[in-house]
């Protein structure tokens, strides 16, 4: 087999190593805020909320790079944001409902 034939329909690699480094440095980040969060002098609706909102984005990431969503197709993205909608409108309730 001639080395076109061997290299036809296939990609060449590339590394992701330089943006999983960034991901994971925006995680360490955001876990820093979840652990900071808890000790600020803030309502308890807001301390709930940015918890939820923090877990979110670190889902979020994590399955657009680490789970490569990013480089599937549209509809597949769609399908991923359906739990995290439901979670958003949950965490919306509870924190109307708290606040009243």
């Amino acid at each position: 087999m001639s080395d076109a034939n061997h290299h036809h329909g296939h990609h060449e690699h590339k590394s992701h190593k330089k943006m999983y480094f960034i991901v994971f440095g925006a995680l360490a980040v955001l876990t820093v805020l979840e652990l900071l969060v808890p000790d600020m002098k803030w309502p308890y609706a807001l301390h709930s909320s940015s918890l939820t909102a923090l877990a979110l984005i670190k889902a979020f990431l994590v399955a657009y790079f680490f789970m490569h969503l990013n480089e599937e197709q549209r509809w597949l993205k769609f399908i991923a944001i359906i739990p995290v909608a439901a979670v958003l409108y949950t965490a919306m309730v509870a924190v109307e409902t708290l606040s009243r």
